[in-house]
């Protein structure tokens, strides 16, 4: 399937955080709201027709009323605002969710966009419904080995950014793609390698990954109450693999899930890709957390009109349907009709919206 998913549509906007920087943010799709935060590194508009990016934003899209934002100093936001890891990020993320009109739910984080998820749902447990973490981590490497080499080895990678991040010539920032997607194609690497030079300017990509090496939500962690899905790579070349297991042991609950990936970003030819996604969907089926209306009224449908309801939410047609069920395709265009009357519906696509408000369209891929 992931060679037929059709681009994402997406609505950029612009809102303002309370200490006054303009943030940029996109929504995309429909059903129940899945909210990203910023990894390194984000563009809003490069990113949606990256080779590295693109089908894993329709992919979500398809599913789910995915909401993006690009941090400060990083792709359309407010790119002279000062960036770092602190309390900014939980602004950023506060005025995106209010301007977008959330008032719940599920929240993913990836590499260093784990660490704001993180501390969002300690600090709002009755906004975020579900946690779901990629790639992450608990501290950065210098609050969790402060040793002479990790010192270096982090000096060093500061040092590539300050010489090399503004050149047209790529090598310097060819160490930074490599890591993230050591078994990507040479299209993909160049896109990476393209939406880095082009998201933030070379001394606001130093201090934005030297404030990564003191990240710390160790304590936080403990406070989510949330269901949490953690996935990590195997052998991410980014991140290590032991990372993704200190982050699920310090969230009560929380379910842990390994990839076999070396990519810290998932690319869509490989298996774990898929993995990803049937993990991803099979939690949030698990833990309902459907839109409470949505579900009520649903209540007024017979069983087998709810499974054919889940079908049609699933983007399946009426032939598709009867084959799946074992039924004629004059039933299942009645069961519609039933549907449709019951639910005041006026056409298909009011019917698969709702729907998935209502957590179905999960159970087909």
């Amino acid at each position: 399937m992931t060679g037929t998913l059709a681009p994402s549509t997406q609505k950029i906007r612009f809102c303002r955080t309370a200490d006054g920087v303009s943030i940029a943010y996109a929504v995309g799709g429909a059903g129940r709201a899945l909210v990203k935060t910023p990894n390194w590194l984000n563009h809003l508009e490069l990113d949606v027709a990256s080779p590295v990016w693109q089908t894993w934003i329709a992919r979500v899209s398809q599913q789910y009323k995915l909401v993006r934002y690009d941090a400060r100093g990083c792709g359309l936001s407010d790119r002279e605002a000062r960036v770092g890891f602190s309390a900014t990020n939980q602004l950023d993320l506060d005025a995106v969710v209010d301007a977008a009109g959330l008032q719940k739910f599920v929240l993913f984080g990836a590499s260093q966009g784990a660490a704001i998820a993180i501390e969002y749902a300690a600090c709002h447990p009755d906004r975020v419904s579900h946690l779901i973490i990629y790639g992450g981590y608990l501290r950065g490497v210098l609050k969790r080995d402060p040793g002479p080499k990790a010192i270096e080895e982090a000096q060093t990678m500061l040092k590539i950014v300050e010489l090399g991040w503004g050149r047209e010539n790529s090598a310097f920032r060819q160490v930074f793609a490599t890591q993230f997607i050591p078994d990507s194609s040479m299209e993909q690497l160049r896109a990476f390698d393209e939406i880095q030079r082009r998201t933030i300017e070379p001394e606001a990509a130093a201090k934005l990954l030297a404030s990564f090496y003191d990240i710390d939500v160790s304590a936080l962690a403990a406070r989510v109450v949330c269901p949490t899905l953690v996935l990590h790579a195997r052998e991410d070349a980014r991140i290590p693999f032991e990372q993704g297991r200190h982050v699920a042991s310090a969230i009560q609950g929380a379910e842990f899930v390994s990839l076999e990936s070396r990519n810290h970003i998932l690319l869509n030819h490989e298996p774990a890709w898929k993995q990803f996604f049937d993990e991803v969907d099979g939690f949030l089926r698990r833990y309902g957390g459907a839109d409470a209306e949505a579900a009520s009224s649903l209540g007024e449908l017979t069983p087998g009109e709810v499974r054919v309801l889940d079908l049609v939410a699933a983007g399946l047609n009426n032939a598709q349907i009867a084959t799946k069920l074992g039924i004629q395709p004059k039933t299942v265009r009645n069961h519609i009709n039933h549907i449709f009357d019951k639910l005041d519906l006026p056409d298909r696509s009011r019917a698969i919206v709702m729907a998935r408000e209502a957590g179905l369209g999960l159970s087909v891929r």
